[in-house]
C-alpha cells in the first residue's frame, strides 16, 4: 500500500492509499494527529462500491446483506487523479470499460467535506446499476491498535412521529461488528429508510467514534428518497458507506446507456478531536453554507393551526391578527382548512386548493391576506401540495397521478401527484404558486402528510420510480422560489419526517415535529441540534389560557432551541401570561443571532422516556464570546443547581419563572434549578 496523494484542507488531512491492484481508498483524519496514524496491517477499502445486474454477488456469506465488497468494486482501478480548484477528482475504471468518477469538494470556511460519485458508462451495451455508493469511507480507528476491541461506537439518529432525533449509541462489540477469527466473514449492519418520507425511523447520518483516541467521523446523505448505510467490517479496519437504497433494500436500479452518466446524490463527511456532538456541528457547517436564509434575522411566527384546529377562516385571522398585532410577530400563518367545503371536513378536501369564499373567506383570500399585513406582519398559507385527499376532485385525476403496477397509490386518504410530470408542475403553478401571488402571500407551509412507501411504477423499477419523483418536488420547491422572489417556505412533513439536508437546502426552516403542547418538545429539539441547524428547526409554543406562568415560561423557552412559532389561546391569555410572552419574544430577538450562526454543546441527564421525561437538559450555544445557555427540568429528583461550562465572561439577561438564582464561577455558567418542568435561559457575553 502506498500513498498516491496527500491533502491537508482546513484542519482535516486527506490521505489516497493505492495497493499493488491499483484500487484506491481515503483515510481521513485531524489534520493535527497525523504523527499519530498507525501503520496497520489491512486492506484497502476502496473509494466507491458499485454492483450492476449480473455481477457477481458478494462473497464471506455477505450475499443478502449487502451489494458492497463484490468483484465488480475490486476491478476499479485508478485511472487519474487530480484536484482542480475545491475539488479533488479520482477516476477509476474496469476493464470493460465501466468509469465512476469520485468527487471530494471543499471550501474555506467548511469543517466537513462534500462526496459524491458519477458513473458514466463507456462500455459497449447498457449497464443497470443496483449499488452505486455516494460515499464509502474505510481504515477506521488508525489511532488504535489492531482491531480497537472496546474502543468503537457507533452513533445512529433514529425518528418517529413527534419523536424525531434520539440519539442510539451502541458499541462495535454489541452490533456483532468484531471481526470473524480467520477475517473470513463479511460483518455488515445495515439501516435505512424506505419511501418518500426520508426521515421515519432513522435520519439518514451515522457516525463511528474511536472513544479511547478520542476521535469521531460522522456522515449525514442528502437524499429525499429511500437511502442506505452500511456498517462493514472484514478485518481490522471498519468502513461507513452511504448510498442510494440499493435493489435489495429499496428496489433501486438504474440503466446507464452506453455514453450515458449517473451521479449519486451528496454526502457530507467529516472528522474531529471529540465525540459525535463535536462531530454533528462540523457536518452542519455544509447545511450553513446551502441555506437560503443564513444571512436574514430569525422570524417570529404565529401559526394558527392549534388556535382554530382546522378553522382558519376570516373572522377567525381577523380575531387572530388583532390580539398579536404590536407583539413582534413577522409572520401570520394560516395552516390547514382554509379550502374546506361545507359539507367537507379540511382533512378530506386538500388537493384541489380552491379557497372556500362562500363561507370561509366571503370577501376572497385577498382580503384576509391585508388584514395581516396591516396589522404589520406578513401574510403565510398552508398547503400540502404533493398529495390529495379523497374528497378533491384532483384525487381522480389519474393522468396526474403515481402509479404502482399499474394502480393508482392509495394510502386511505392519499394519492399523490407524479412530480416528475411538467403538467402536475403546471397544476401546482396554477393553483398553488398564482394563488400565493395573486393574493400577496409571502410565506408557503408546505406540508406531506403519509408516504409513498417502495416507489413508483418506471421502467427501470419501483426505487427509481421514487428516486425521480423527489427529485421532482426538490424542483417545484426551487419553482416556488423562482416565481416569487423573497418568497419563506416552510418544509413540513407530519412535522419532522423530512429534516434531510436536500430538502433542508431548498427550504427557509422546517417544522421540528408535530409535538404541540408535549412536554418533551425541549428534548427533541435539543438532539435536533445534531441533525439540522436550529435556525432552520420553527418550534411549537402552545399557550393555553389555564397555563400557569411557569407552563408558559417553559414553552416559550423551548421555542430558543430553534425559531418561536407560537400558537393557542392567544385571545385570552391573561395581562400576566402577556408580559411572559412579550418578554419572551425580546429575549429570542437578543439572542436571534447566537441561534443561527452559534455552535451547541449539549449536557444533562435524561431519563429513557421522552414521554414522561425525568432528569434535566441544558444546550449551551455560542457564537464568538456570546453563550445562549438554554435550561430544562422534567420530573423525578433533580440537582440543587446544575455547572455548565462556557465562554462568555458575564451574565448579560435572564428568563425563568421562579427567580432562580444564577452567576458565573471559575469559567462556569451555576444555576439553580427549582421545580420539575421548569426553564431558564440565561444570555452570556463579555
Amino acid at each position: 500500500m502506498t500513498i498516491l496523494a496527500q491533502y491537508t484542507v482546513g484542519d482535516l488531512l486527506l490521505r489516497y492509499l493505492r495497493n499493488d491492484a491499483g484500487q484506491v481508498g481515503l483515510l481521513l483524519a485531524p489534520a493535527d494527529r497525523e504523527n499519530e496514524i498507525l501503520d496497520k496491517d489491512w486492506a484497502v477499502e476502496p473509494l466507491v462500491q458499485l454492483h450492476a445486474r449480473g455481477d457477481q454477488l458478494p462473497h464471506g456469506y455477505g450475499s443478502g446483506h449487502t451489494l458492497a465488497t463484490s468483484t465488480a468494486t475490486s476491478r476499479l482501478a485508478l485511472f487519474s487523479h487530480q484536484q482542480e480548484g475545491d475539488t479533488i477528482s479520482t477516476v477509476l475504471r474496469d476493464e470493460s470499460g465501466r468509469t465512476v468518477t469520485h468527487r471530494v469538494r471543499w471550501q474555506q470556511g467548511w469543517q466537513a467535506l462534500r462526496l459524491s460519485t458519477q458513473f458514466t458508462n463507456n462500455t459497449s451495451a447498457p449497464v443497470t446499476l443496483n449499488l452505486l455508493s455516494s460515499l464509502n469511507l474505510g481504515m477506521m480507528t488508525p489511532f488504535t491498535p489492531g482491531d480497537a476491541t472496546g474502543a468503537l461506537v457507533l452513533h445512529r439518529a433514529r425518528s418517529a412521529w413527534s419523536a424525531e432525533g434520539r440519539l442510539q449509541s451502541e458499541t462495535i462489540e454489541q452490533l456483532l461488528l468484531e471481526r470473524s477469527w480467520t477475517g473470513h466473514a463479511l460483518r455488515v449492519e445495515k439501516f435505512g429508510q424506505i419511501g418518500s418520507m426520508p426521515v421515519r425511523g432513522w435520519f439518514p447520518f451515522a457516525a463511528v467514534e474511536d472513544s479511547r483516541a478520542k476521535v469521531c467521523w460522522a456522515m449525514q446523505l442528502a437524499c429525499p428518497s429511500s437511502w442506505q448505510m452500511e456498517i462493514r467490517r472484514q478485518d481490522d479496519g471498519l468502513c461507513m458507506m452511504a448510498s442510494l437504497a440499493d435493489e435489495e433494500f429499496g428496489h433501486w436500479a438504474k440503466t446507464i446507456q452506453p455514453g450515458e452518466s449517473f451521479e449519486t446524490p451528496e454526502a457530507y463527511l467529516t472528522v474531529c478531536t471529540g465525540g459525535v456532538d463535536e462531530a454533528s456541528q462540523r457536518l452542519l457547517s455544509i447545511h450553513r453554507a446551502n441555506w437560503v436564509g443564513k444571512d436574514r434575522p430569525l422570524p417570529v411566527l404565529f401559526n394558527e393551526y392549534c388556535t382554530t384546529w382546522g378553522d382558519p377562516c376570516h373572522d377567525n385571522m381577523v380575531r387572530i391578527a388583532d390580539a398579536i398585532k404590536g407583539h413582534g410577530f413577522d409572520y401570520l400563518v394560516m395552516d390547514a382548512g382554509w379550502y374546506a367545503k361545507e359539507d367537507i371536513g379540511w382533512s378530506d378536501a386538500g388537493g384541489d386548493w380552491i379557497p372556500n369564499e362562500t363561507t370561509l373567506f366571503p370577501h376572497g383570500l385577498k382580503a384576509t391576506a391585508d388584514v395581516i399585513k396591516a396589522a404589520g406582519m406578513k401574510p403565510g398559507i398552508w398547503f400540502e401540495a404533493e398529495t390529495c385527499a379523497r374528497a378533491s376532485d384532483t384525487f381522480r385525476r389519474e393522468e396526474l397521478l403515481l402509479k404502482r403496477d399499474g394502480v393508482v397509490i392509495d394510502t386511505d386518504n392519499r394519492h399523490f401527484l407524479d412530480m416528475r410530470k411538467e403538467e402536475v408542475h403546471a397544476h401546482l403553478e396554477e393553483r398553488l404558486i398564482n394563488l400565493l401571488k395573486n393574493n400577496g402571500f409571502e410565506y408557503v407551509k408546505i406540508d406531506y402528510n403519509d408516504t409513498i412507501g417502495l416507489g413508483c411504477d418506471d421502467p427501470d423499477g419501483l426505487g427509481e420510480g421514487l428516486r425521480q419523483n423527489m427529485q421532482g418536488s426538490l424542483r417545484f420547491f426551487r419553482r416556488m422560489r423562482e416565481a416569487i422572489p423573497g418568497l419563506c417556505i416552510e418544509n413540513c412533513a407530519s412535522g419532522g419526517h423530512r429534516l434531510e439536508p436536500s430538502l433542508m437546502g431548498v427550504s427557509d426552516m422546517a417544522s421540528f415535529s408535530d409535538a404541540h403542547e408535549c412536554a418533551e418538545i425541549p428534548i427533541i429539539a435539543a438532539n435536533l441540534h445534531r441533525l439540522i441547524l436550529p435556525g432552520q428547526s420553527q418550534i411549537w409554543a402552545v399557550l393555553r389560557a389555564e397555563d400557569s406562568l411557569r407552563r408558559i415560561n417553559y414553552s416559550i423557552i423551548n421555542t430558543f432551541l430553534g425559531v418561536l412559532c407560537l400558537s393557542g389561546d392567544i385571545e385570552h391569555l391573561s395581562p400576566a401570561q402577556w408580559t411572559k410572552v412579550d418578554e419572551g419574544i425580546a429575549f429570542f430577538k437578543t439572542v436571534r443571532h447566537i441561534i443561527r450562526d452559534g455552535v451547541s454543546a449539549f449536557h444533562g441527564q435524561i431519563s429513557p422516556s421522552w414521554r414522561k421525561p425525568e432528569g434535566w437538559q441544558a444546550i449551551c450555544r455560542s457564537c464568538g464570546s456570546e453563550t445562549l445557555a438554554v435550561i430544562h427540568t422534567f420530573g423525578g429528583q433533580l440537582p440543587h443547581e446544575v455547572r455548565l461550562p462556557v465562554q462568555a465572561k458575564r451574565i448579560l439577561r435572564v428568563m425563568c419563572s421562579e427567580d432562580n438564582h444564577v452567576r458565573m464561577e471559575n469559567g462556569q455558567l451555576v444555576a439553580q434549578l427549582k421545580a420539575p418542568f421548569e426553564a431558564i435561559a440565561v444570555y452570556m457575553g463579555e
